[in-house]
């Protein structure tokens, strides 16, 4: 009898390692395809939403296990650190000098975009109510402004539209979810009216807004007394999850909760963080965001089959229509209200400075910026299964396959085409306005610095000669910058930003930044630096060469 229960205990073991093996195996497997779609993504103009799409199409097909994913495992896990990184990212400053335009977009236009989708569907199909046609409106309404973002950027648009995405793709998202948030319990209940869900999304998003604000002067806090790097990474990462779950516990909108509190954090770090904790959280934000949005885009793709199987009890031109309703609210509400408003804040204000204004090419742009991504993914998928009585939700396969084909037109159709778009309009940015701008910043706090510099080595107790020496070190960094400032005002608006002088300097500080860390190496190699001590002065490498690895006007090489 003992040999016998010991062997069924050894076979349980086996099954249980083989299947920890297994879910491995298919992180592993998933972890590959999203590098290689980056690396693809880069050298061509494939997005790599579109490339993930299909790769799990492909594992679709094999003889994986399909993953089921539980809806309240993808709002509460998948959807807080998307936000809370966008988030953190974001300016508060440039929000609010562009508040009216990214409020129009980011509330009033996803609202209208969710409310066509919603009534839309509940007219045409039949079987659909309101509050399922409003869950999928909420879930397609808002533009991801990861992948217009992307491009646009190597595109070269103006800063004035990617603070209008990122401020957009931003709130929009917060104001989708919390309508979501909202539909979906009308959906569970069956019998909630109009009002009541009105009354809840207001309740919904002025308490997710109070428990954003709390929580961020909680962890603003909070971080005045950590000075360690990596406990700061640590808080960071739990706070997206503390403000969700806070603002749910009070029946609150937690996506909200999360996007205020990360805006207010993000928003003022040069007193609570240190340079080191900015790094390292940025690199751990940006990792977390390519994997996960990696993940939900094979999702996509994987999940697919079983979806369109789940669409046979459904007649044809049911599908049709239901998919014609939801590109038709998608593709063709955002162009006409952005020419709508755009109109009418002329004819409103027609003193006003057009600086504050989109031309008609802006407009064009801006209406083809509108790709759905992983939030409209996650969104849908965080549908619930079935309603309070426990009978199945029948109609999630049909919204599930209309979100999964606007993500994949506007992937594929939008994200494609943008870059060519933006340079058939020839709406670009201008670099050397740029590069005036952060030289100017540059010698306003160097002066600043210098001005402040007796004040602090009294303080500090530095003889003459060290006060020499930092004042001649500003003086000439001030004198760089200038001459810098110099170059770009003998230029013409076609020349390069970047002298030849300077891209020569900047190839030697790299090949000079080489150079020592093979030293460090031979040091270590050879025994007269142990590995901590390498790491040490590595990492100060390290630091030197991120300063000037994005703008090479941002070194004090001389130029």
């Amino acid at each position: 009898m003992r040999a016998r229960r010991g062997g069924i205990h050894a076979r349980e073991l086996t099954q249980r390692r083989n299947y920890v093996l297994s879910i491995l195996g298919l992180v592993l497997a998933a972890t590959a395809l999203i590098v290689l779609a980056q690396v693809v993504s880069e050298k061509s103009s494939i997005p790599a939403a579109a490339l993930l799409t299909v790769a799990g199409l492909a594992v679709s097909t094999s003889s994986l296990p399909d993953i089921v994913l539980d809806p309240e495992l993808v709002l509460t896990l998948v959807i807080p650190p998307l936000l809370y990184s966008a988030a953190l990212n974001s300016s508060l400053v440039a929000i609010r000098r562009n508040v009216w335009t990214i409020l129009s977009l980011s509330v009033a236009l996803v609202v209208v975009t969710a409310s066509i989708v919603g009534v839309g569907l509940a007219l045409l199909i039949p079987g659909a109510t309101l509050a399922a046609g409003m869950a999928l409106g909420a879930a397609v309404a808002p533009p991801d402004p990861v992948a217009a973002l992307a491009v646009g950027r190597r595109a070269g648009i103006p800063p004035k539209l990617i603070t209008l995405i990122e401020g957009e793709g931003l709130l929009n998202d917060a104001t989708a979810l919390t309508m979501l948030t909202v539909a979906a319990t009308a959906i569970a209940a069956q019998d909630m009216t109009f009002t009541h869900a009105g009354g809840l999304f207001v309740l919904a998003a002025v308490g997710g807004v109070i428990v954003g604000c709390a929580i961020a002067l909680v962890i603003r806090f909070v971080q005045k007394f950590l000075g360690d790097a990596l406990l700061l990474n640590v808080v960071s990462l739990a706070t997206p999850f503390v403000a969700y779950v806070a603002a749910e516990e009070v029946h609150a909108s937690g996506v909200l909760a999360v996007v205020v509190a990360a805006l207010f954090i993000g928003h003022d770090t040069r007193h609570a963080v240190s340079g080191a904790s900015r790094l390292q959280t940025g690199a751990m934000w940006r990792l977390i965001d390519l994997l996960l949005e990696g993940f939900v885009f094979l999702l996509i793709g994987e999940q697919l089959p079983t979806v369109i199987e789940g669409l046979a009890a459904y007649p044809l031109t049911t599908v049709v229509g239901a998919v014609a309703v939801t590109l038709a609210g998608v593709l063709l509400v955002r162009p006409l209200w952005l020419l709508g408003t755009e109109a009418a804040a002329r004819m409103a204000n027609r003193s006003s400075s057009r600086s504050s204004r989109l031309s008609g090419r802006e407009v064009v742009v801006m209406s083809w910026a509108g790709t759905r991504g992983v939030i409209t993914v996650a969104a849908v998928f965080s549908l619930p299964l079935t309603t309070e009585s426990g009978e199945p939700f029948e109609i999630r396969n049909l919204l599930l396959f209309c979100a999964f084909v606007v993500v994949l037109v506007t992937v594929v159709a939008q994200g494609t085409t943008f870059a060519p778009l933006v340079r058939l309009l020839n709406v670009r940015a201008d670099p050397a306005a740029e590069s005036r701008l952060r030289n100017e910043a540059r010698v306003g706090v160097t002066k600043a610095a210098l001005q402040q510099l007796d004040h602090i080595a009294d303080e500090e107790e530095i003889d003459d000669d060290g006060r020499a020496l930092m004042r001649r070190e500003l003086e000439e960094r001030i004198d760089r910058y200038n001459r810098r400032l110099d170059h770009l005002d003998e230029t013409d608006d076609d020349a390069p930003v970047i002298s030849p002088e300077q891209q020569a300097a900047t190839t030697v500080r790299r090949r000079l930044i080489d150079a020592q860390r093979e030293e460090l190496v031979r040091w270590r190699d050879c025994g007269r630096l142990p590995d901590a001590g390498m790491r040490s002065l590595e990492h100060e490498l390290d630091h030197e060469e991120h300063s000037f690895k994005q703008h090479p006007d941002e070194t004090d090489q001389p130029g």
